[in-house]
């Protein structure tokens, strides 16, 4: 799968003031991406943002951020604020909506973060590529809030929505990726929980076999994918309120690379407790280091508290929600709802969703195309497509199965006889040399890779050794390339003595020269051509 560029935003609160926020930019497809801006929460964000829980969440108490407590909130008269032609409830929530999005959006892309979203976007179009826009909220008095409807202007589509972009929320304070392996199908354990006393009483033999159906559906319905014709097949394992035990042994028994849970659970300073029966359930932290021990991919969950924090006190607790936990422990992406969602809501956009799997779409992309089924069902002016929150491992590239290219090469041509180059490890006394088979060898932590660098700052996938001719006619006149597509960068030891940073792009390689990869601590190696 051919990376797309890739634009980190991370927002944080500046020491102990209230309403004084860092915006800054983490990661982005050009050097001069890198920006920070200041900017203040106002109290007519959070009327807004009071006023669209009232009416969109009126069931659930109000998440109240920080400035709630030394200031007075007036009572929201959004009619006075909002021009609608029309008393009508649909127009005045669909107003609410975008009003709420509008503001977000002015606040989150201020001055140069905008110009960096401008200039990436318009990068990722040059190349023919999505962007890929991950936001990083490391307030947990902001998670609550609906990120994910965000519109840069009336008219335009919020950023979950746009066929440009790739949303997805992210967090810095994770453990690196383990090396993942590449599945040729979708593998998904089902885990229903038990009933609990005041929640409605499910049939869950019914329940399990209805949701099993539409997972293992992969007809596509609603979208049009680019590989309609060769789907992968979709196996589903299902469990009716296992043992904690009983889940584990099918974990370790079976490589499933989906986990989806439906049912109850409690939320806690550790990512809360999934109730599998009446015997007890996994905790958080329990939870993820089993999936990543057992390398699941993706966990889903369709209950309402898996992308919320836990509150103490009505104090929202730093990295509490499961979503964020799994995260911290090294799963790749989780699934989950900011809010109750409705059984038809649910199966609608796990059934779409699943299907964009199966038509090998990178994860973020699959959860846009079943965001916008959601839309085209429920309306703009109803809450179930803000619902899904989805969060991705900075180091992920989204990829859940191999895609059917998987096996082409990305270098469109290669010569017949090329130069035997190799790469020499200088960091040992035993020099090893590994030679560059066929023009091009991939760099990475993953298994997978033909140099592989076990090292906690190298990427799955992070770099490539190629070799490109000029013509077909005179291939031994072509140069090799080292080609950079990681997190951290890549390293060249140039003739002057300077280690030159490659991040995100191509440097043109001679024999004798030294690399390092993801960090300049890393290990040195050293490119060859034989003579």
């Amino acid at each position: 799968m051919d990376e797309h560029p890739s634009l980190n935003i991370a927002v944080a609160r500046l020491g102990a003031t209230e309403d004084n926020y860092a915006i800054w930019v983490l990661k982005a497809p050009y050097p001069g991406g890198y920006v920070i801006e200041n900017c203040h929460w106002t109290i007519d964000l959070s009327q807004i943002w009071l006023g669209w829980q009232g009416l969109f969440s009126p069931g659930s108490k109000p998440y109240c951020l920080p400035c709630h407590q030394n200031h007075r909130i007036a009572e929201l008269d959004l009619m006075a604020v909002i021009p609608v032609d029309a008393p009508q409830p649909q127009v005045y929530s669909a107003n609410l909506m975008q009003h709420l999005g509008l503001n977000l959006w002015k606040w989150l892309f201020c001055r140069q973060v905008e110009n960096a979203f401008a200039q990436s976007q318009g990068m990722a179009f040059g190349q023919g590529k999505l962007l890929r826009i991950r936001l990083e909220v490391r307030d947990p008095d902001l998670i609550p809030l609906p990120w994910e409807i965000i519109q840069p202007q009336p008219g335009k589509p919020a950023i979950s929505l746009n066929q440009q972009v790739l949303f997805s929320r992210t967090n810095s304070d994770v453990d690196s990726l383990p090396p993942q392996r590449l599945d040729r199908s979708i593998k998904i354990l089902l885990v229903l929980g038990q009933n609990i006393p005041g929640s409605p009483q499910l049939d869950l033999q019914q329940e399990s076999a209805t949701i099993a159906q539409v997972l293992q559906n992969t007809m596509p319905s609603g979208f049009n994918p680019p590989n309609r014709l060769n789907p992968a097949s979709c196996q589903v394992d299902t469990l009716v309120q296992p043992t904690p035990a009983a889940l584990i042994a099918k974990l370790e028994s079976q490589q499933h690379n989906v986990f989806f849970y439906a049912g109850h659970g409690m939320p806690a300073p550790d990512g809360g407790l999934l109730i599998l029966n009446d015997l007890g359930g996994l905790n958080g932290t329990e939870l993820a280091q089993l999936l990543v021990r057992c390398g699941v991919k993706l966990a889903v969950f369709n209950s309402c508290w898996g992308a919320q924090p836990y509150q103490h006190r009505q104090q929202a607790v730093p990295r509490s929600s499961l979503a964020e936990v799994l995260l911290h422990y090294g799963v790749p992406a989780v699934l989950a709802m900011r809010d109750t969602i409705a059984d038809r809501e649910a199966l609608s956009f796990i059934q779409t969703f699943t299907q964009a799997l199966a038509h090998r779409l990178s994860i973020d992309e699959a959860v846009s195309i079943a965001r916008q089924q959601l839309l085209t069902l429920y309306k703009f002016n109803q809450p179930a497509w803000t619902l899904p929150i989805l969060y991705m491992h900075p180091e992920f590239n989204g990829e859940l199965i191999q895609p059917l290219a998987a096996a082409i090469t990305e270098i469109p041509y290669i010569p017949q006889s090329i130069p035997n180059a190799y790469v020499r490890s200088l960091s040992f006394q035993t020099n090893a040399d590994f030679p560059i088979k066929g023009g091009l060898m991939r760099v990475g932590r993953s298994s997978g890779n033909d140099l592989v660098v076990v090292e906690p700052w190298i990427s799955q996938r992070h770099a490539d050794i190629i070799f490109r001719a000029p013509s077909t006619s005179n291939p031994i006149k072509g140069i090799y390339y080292l080609r950079d597509f990681s997190r951290f960068g890549s390293y060249v030891l140039t003739g002057d003595g300077i280690w030159l940073r490659v991040h995100a792009g191509e440097f043109p390689l001679e024999s004798g020269m030294q690399m390092k990869f993801g960090s300049e601590e890393g290990q040195i190696v050293e490119f060859r051509i034989e003579v």
